[in-house]
């Protein structure tokens, strides 16, 4: 199936099964979402994810990437630009302001980057100029509600899972508070920890669709790959998305 008619196909399906769109800060949206297109040439199955921005969304940073069914990695499908190569748009202050340049930010997206399982030169499992992560698998920074359209590198068999962690900065709670971590400057921009979400598919028996569903957080100052699963601590960080749902064909 060609990327224009699974665009197609997932567009109307999957915003009539939202019902409706959340704009950031609980604003309704009238936008259509973005589309993100990523990895076209891949010689596996159509992947869509469709992203409704939830009331505490203000451009959080995201991965999207496929497991196997024991939990391995398997490849990237997205990450943004910034992350795929460790520069950000308020990388570095010059003359008293931030400007574009190189940042180390290991708390934002831990778990997908422990299980991408690339070390910089510093020893941080984030990807910098010297590691990147190939242009075929990133892009823009979504400001909005998105669409990925994207493909496996090769085909999926049997269960496999698609992944998903979400991360938006300085986002303080009760619980996770300025001086939890003294002195840890990663986790002090990171705050409530990423969000992990997953699905689990069979390709003997697709679905039309698939709810994503958090099954864990990140963490907090990215210095493992742990997945904690209780997250009865985290609140705005729950709501920075309203639904990701995942369409997979051939």
């Amino acid at each position: 199936m060609k990327q224009s008619v699974l665009l197609t196909t997932a567009t109307v399906f999957l915003i009539s099964c939202s019902g409706y769109n959340h704009g950031g800060n609980g604003s309704a949206s009238k936008q259509e979402p973005v589309v993100i297109t990523s990895n076209p040439d891949g010689d596996g199955e159509n992947i869509s994810v469709v992203f409704y921005g939830g009331r505490e969304f203000y451009y959080p940073l995201m991965a999207v990437w496929l497991e196997d069914s024991d939990g391995n990695y398997i490849q990237s499908l997205y990450v943004p630009e910034s992350v795929a190569k460790g520069i950000f748009k308020y990388g570095k202050q010059e003359n008293g302001q931030w400007v574009r340049g190189p940042k180390r930010a290991p708390q934002t997206l831990p778990y997908w980057s422990h299980k991408r399982g690339v070390v910089a030169s510093d020893g941080l499992y984030m990807p910098d100029q010297e590691t990147p992560v190939p242009d075929a698998y990133s892009g823009a920074t979504p400001t909005s509600d998105f669409i990925l359209n994207s493909r496996s590198d090769r085909p999926l068999k049997g269960v496999f899972r698609v992944m998903f962690e979400l991360n938006q900065n300085w986002d303080w709670n009760d619980y996770w508070t300025n001086d939890k971590y003294p002195g840890n400057q990663y986790y002090l921009l990171s705050c409530q920890p990423a969000l992990v979400y997953q699905v689990i598919v069979n390709t003997d028996s697709l679905r039309p669709y698939y709810k994503m569903i958090p099954v864990g957080h990140s963490d907090p100052a990215g210095e493992t790959g742990r997945l904690f699963p209780d997250i009865s601590t985290l609140t705005t960080a729950m709501e920075i998305a309203d639904s990701i749902v995942v369409r997979i064909s051939e």
